[in-house]
């Protein structure tokens, strides 16, 4: 039986429609921003909790919009995968990679790239983006 990971995940895109992708320290695969959530926490108080520390950033939690709950294989621990909350948000201010982030970047990830991304981004985050792209 394969170990899950239980995170919250975020879903943010700016105004020309790149989405927030950050790389942890030691590791190359891009994933969305967010972690793992603590004992008694919803979904977005661990966001709201991971956010601030990993990226100094904010949102506002009445305009979070939950997307689903996503399954996919962890990125950076073999045999594990995630069982990701993930919440739409829009941030109130710039990212600034902080704790074990060592990367943050904006990227269109309906465009050719050669960035490494995890499965979750992959197998979750594109099917989201290219439904809301068609939904236009």
């Amino acid at each position: 039986m394969t170990a899950q990971i239980i995170v919250a995940a975020a879903l943010v895109q700016n105004a020309i429609g790149e989405v927030l992708l950050v790389r942890k320290r030691g590791t190359d695969r891009y994933m969305l921003p967010g972690g793992k959530m603590e004992a008694g926490e919803t979904p977005l108080q661990a966001l709201v909790r991971e956010l601030r520390e990993e990226l100094g950033a904010t949102f506002q939690s009445l305009g979070a919009r939950f997307l689903g709950v996503f399954t996919a294989a962890a990125a950076n621990e073999p045999e594990h995968e995630v069982v990701a909350h993930l919440l739409a948000v829009s941030l109130d201010a710039d990212v600034s990679p902080l704790a074990e982030i060592e990367e943050a970047i904006w990227v269109d990830i309906l465009k050719p790239h050669s960035l490494p991304l995890a499965p979750l981004v992959t197998t979750a985050v594109l099917p989201i983006i290219c439904k809301m792209g068609n939904s236009s």
